[in-house]
């Protein structure tokens, strides 16, 4: 089966693992997968992740999502950039989330980065999702 946005797949198995209450969630991998699974790992979103190799030649991401008090952490996440429109941002325009609460996701030429990471670096880039 082709998945026509990967990046909204992903976003979308961990919301709805979040809302069953499971302890991980497996994706189909791809580099620009991990490196927005890794940003959510690094903002304190999720527990952690791994890649496991399943079968010859394919490999999928094991998420294990957080909790808070038996809450999600992740109280929502929204894909802003999608294939028949894509979202550029400069580092001047980038609005905060929630008033610096939650997280942008940016993929830029320096990788895929949060958006204080992006200001650090003073790069712009596609904004590919919001988290709170």
């Amino acid at each position: 089966m082709r998945i026509t946005d990967p990046i909204a797949d992903l976003l979308t198995r961990i919301r709805n693992g979040q809302r069953a209450r499971k302890q991980a969630v497996m994706c189909p991998y791809s580099i620009e997968k991990e490196g927005l699974v890794k940003v959510l790992q690094d903002e304190g979103y999720i527990r952690h992740y791994q890649v496991e190799n399943t079968e010859v030649g394919h490999k999928e991401l094991k998420i294990e999502l957080k909790y808070h008090e038996n809450q999600p952490v992740i109280k929502s996440i929204d894909r802003v950039s999608k294939p028949g429109r894509r979202v550029y941002s400069p580092i001047a325009k980038l609005a905060k989330v929630a008033n610096g609460l939650g997280i942008s996701i940016l993929s830029t030429n320096k990788g895929i980065v949060s958006d204080a990471k992006a200001r650090e670096l003073t790069v712009g880039g596609e904004v590919l999702c919001r988290v709170f």
